[in-house]
């Protein structure tokens, strides 16, 4: 039951005898006063704790043997959708907030569980009324998804339904989505839509918005007012520059890796500063204008690519094992570009086979060198293609994109800067 999910045995008997139920804000005496929220637990949680949250955003576990009085104060209750949007501003541009899912998109029910990503797009909208004194902005729900659950599928639903925005009359899409696999969606549509006429942000958030810390406004915030200023027509992602208010950084969406679990600055543009940074006053940018490209999607992709990690003691037996199931290999090599001799007989066959087979580093910066050791040039030999500087996770999207969109000059693609993946 909702009214008391997740718990169970004794902390269940204790929130029945005391009539109290999710939801609820009660004051509890143990050896001291507090004065806070029933939260839903963990299924799979002990049975002798309850959980408050705190008006300062923060959850306590108390014991429920310690407790010495209950006093109930008020019950909460929140429905989502029921917020007004702010009414247009006929002097101001628009926006059009896609929402996929994610932290970002996640409100605390206190009824129906924790943090659920049920929040509709207009509620984000309408939750940070700071957007509507920059831009009117119409906000659409595509998904509703934690970016965990994040498929191929979905990055050619978002593709389809932001090139069904191409000629439309906003000056930009912000899509909300969840963090953990934002960089793969961003790699994704910077190959999809390259060339596109508006500015695309993914912006997301590492913490959600009932927590005193969240970094969701200020990220959404920032993401409106580089695309009403600035007005560069790529795909970024817009997340904080530090872990504190001061700025976000915009980071170019084939250049960007989620690099800390937790942190509000997680996100960090991999062998340079961000393209662009964002602060109250100015947008400060870092990115050497590049030629335009003409706007020719080509939404499609192909799963059939692996993303191997080599590592001492890999048995090449894995790598026979994928072959049978993959068009291209993308391999996370040590240092320069390298994997043992082991694997070299089953790349051999990969390569006989047709398979393209590229390679990144496992180094979080710089650039892949295979000419440098005798290794590194066995392995060209045998017909691997060293990809410079482009990060794995990029170069494992940009092969699934490749092998949809151009199967029969795969390797030519992979060699090609198409949307800034690799670094001057």
């Amino acid at each position: 039951m909702s009214e008391y999910r997740g718990y169970h045995g004794a902390a269940l008997e204790f929130l029945k005898q005391h009539n109290i139920k999710v939801g609820d804000t009660i004051k509890i005496t143990t050896d001291s006063d507090h004065t806070g929220t029933i939260m839903p637990r963990y299924e799979h949680g002990d049975d002798r704790h309850i959980v408050l949250k705190f008006k300062n955003g923060y959850n306590v576990g108390i014991e429920i043997n310690q407790i010495k009085k209950t006093e109930y104060i008020s019950s909460t209750e929140i429905t989502p959708g029921k917020e007004d949007a702010p009414k247009p501003n006929p002097a101001l541009p628009k926006i059009l907030l896609l929402s996929t899912g994610g932290t970002i998109a996640s409100r605390v029910d206190y009824r129906t569980g924790s943090v659920t990503p049920a929040l509709s797009a207009q509620d984000l909208n309408a939750s940070v009324p700071e957007l509507s004194e920059i831009a009117n902005i119409d906000a659409e729900v595509l998904l509703s998804e934690y970016s965990e659950n994040i498929t191929p599928d979905h990055w050619i639903k978002i593709a389809q339904k932001l090139d069904s925005y191409a000629k439309s009359e906003y000056a930009g899409i912000i899509v909300a989505h969840g963090t953990d696999t934002m960089q793969y969606t961003a790699a994704f549509l910077s190959f999809a839509l390259a060339g596109f006429p508006k500015p695309i942000v993914l912006v997301g958030s590492q913490r959600s918005s009932d927590r005193p810390s969240s970094d969701a406004a200020l990220n959404l915030i920032a993401a409106a007012k580089f695309i009403i200023n600035c007005r560069e027509c790529r795909v970024f992602v817009a997340m904080h520059n530090s872990e504190s208010d001061d700025d976000v950084a915009c980071h170019l969406g084939t250049r960007v890796r989620k690099n800390h679990t937790s942190k509000r600055n997680a996100f960090e543009t991999v062998g340079a500063k961000p393209a662009f940074i964002v602060t109250n006053n100015e947008i400060v940018s870092n990115l050497k204008e590049g030629a335009r490209t003409r706007y020719a999607p080509k939404i499609a992709v192909d799963t059939q690519v692996a993303l191997v990690k080599y590592h001492p003691g890999y048995d090449p037996k894995m790598l026979e094992y994928i072959i049978n199931g993959c068009k291209a290999i993308i391999f996370e090599g040590t240092g320069l570009g390298h994997v043992g001799k082991t694997v070299y007989d089953s790349i051999r066959k990969a390569r006989e086979k047709g398979i393209f087979v590229g390679m990144t580093s496992q180094c979080i910066d710089g650039r892949v060198n295979m000419a440098v050791y005798e290794s590194g040039r066995d392995l060209m030999h045998l017909g691997v293609v060293p990809l410079s500087d482009m990060i794995p996770e990029t170069a494992l999207v940009k092969a699934m994109w490749a092998l949809a969109n151009h199967p029969d000059s795969i390797q030519d693609i992979m060699l090609r800067n198409i949307a800034s993946e690799f670094t001057e």
